[in-house]
């Protein structure tokens, strides 16, 4: 694995704690999604964990690096992931996910004397999962340390996050992110490197996703909803169209995103204009934090994205 560009100031804050007398037991990871915290989280563990002079397995493969997972919807899709295939998996990571952690932290690490529990995103732990994980947090074995990654620290629960030290990530520059899309989608042209680019804000995961999901339609449709509006619904329609009848809640979720995207890029043109800004990317949030609880119909879906959208166009009476 290797490390994402950017992010300079964080690995100066982690590398000055790994060789301080005192390293802290818990870290939440915060900044905005697909900016790199994640693969930061591993490539942090494995120093963590490392053993001066002895070889060390993947991250992923590693005894003493513990990553709950989102397990499988149900018995179908977990007799899927059993024949090798793809599966779907639940929204959340429920508490047995967390259980089965705090069994294993009740031996020693296997190759050293550390180990590293991963939360990714800690957002999607379940109510009941976040307080048996609070527990781990209170008491946790000498060697153990945790790594949480968030996009929404205010969901976390306050206890949970005043047990732990706060590290922050910012987004990543034009170029760096152009950078990791021409090494990561080599086949994407020029042309859809800079509208991914544009359209990621700093994120070089909603670029990738851009990218691979083949946003590019969608986002000119974006763009016209926010600047021309829609009085005829033809281009929410074509929205929904272009979305698809059928997609995934990866294509969905990077739809919101980069709805949030479009209008965040419209902020400081007037005050009206800000206003609505503002309340069209809340209630994006607020979709996109319902999206994964709730089987909403994905052409209502659209046709909110693009409500939201041309609402920029108009007073927020008239939208």
């Amino acid at each position: 694995m290797t490390a994402l560009p950017g992010h300079d100031d964080a690995w100066r804050e982690w590398h000055a704690a790994i060789g301080s007398a005192r390293m802290h037991h818990a870290w939440m990871l915060v900044g905005p999604r697909g900016i790199g915290k994640g693969v930061f989280a591993r490539l942090a563990a494995a120093q963590l964990v490392a053993e001066p002079g002895a070889r060390q397995p993947s991250v992923e493969m590693h005894p003493d690096i513990l990553i709950p997972e989102h397990p499988p919807e149900n018995k179908d899709e977990a007799k899927k992931r059993e024949d090798g295939q793809d599966y779907r998996r639940k929204r959340s990571i429920p508490i047995d996910e967390i259980r089965t952690v705090q069994h294993r932290l009740t031996t020693r690490p296997t190759l050293g004397s550390r180990r590293v529990v991963i939360l990714d995103p800690a957002d999607d732990l379940e109510k009941n999962a976040a307080n048996a994980l609070l527990k781990s947090l209170e008491e946790p074995p000498v060697g153990t340390f945790f790594l949480l990654v968030t996009h929404r620290p205010g969901r976390l629960l306050p206890t949970i996050r005043s047990r732990c030290r706060m590290l922050r990530f910012a987004p990543l520059t034009d170029a760096e992110v152009d950078r990791v899309l021409r090494e990561t989608a080599p086949q994407a042209d020029a042309a859809a490197r800079a509208a991914a680019v544009a359209a990621a804000k700093g994120s070089p995961g909603a670029a990738l996703e851009f990218v691979m999901q083949d946003l590019g339609a969608l986002h000119a449709l974006m763009l016209q909803l926010a600047s021309d509006g829609d009085d005829h619904f033809a281009l929410r329609g074509a929205l929904a169209e272009e979305l698809g009848t059928r997609p995934d809640r990866e294509r969905q979720q990077a739809t919101i995103d980069l709805a949030c995207a479009v209008v965040s890029a419209g902020l400081g043109q007037d005050r009206r204009h800000d206003a609505r800004a503002i309340a069209a990317h809340g209630e994006l949030i607020k979709l996109s934090g319902q999206l994964p609880t709730y089987n909403f119909d994905p052409g209502l879906v659209a046709m909110e994205i693009g409500a939201l959208l041309a609402s920029l166009a108009m007073p927020r009476e008239t939208a």
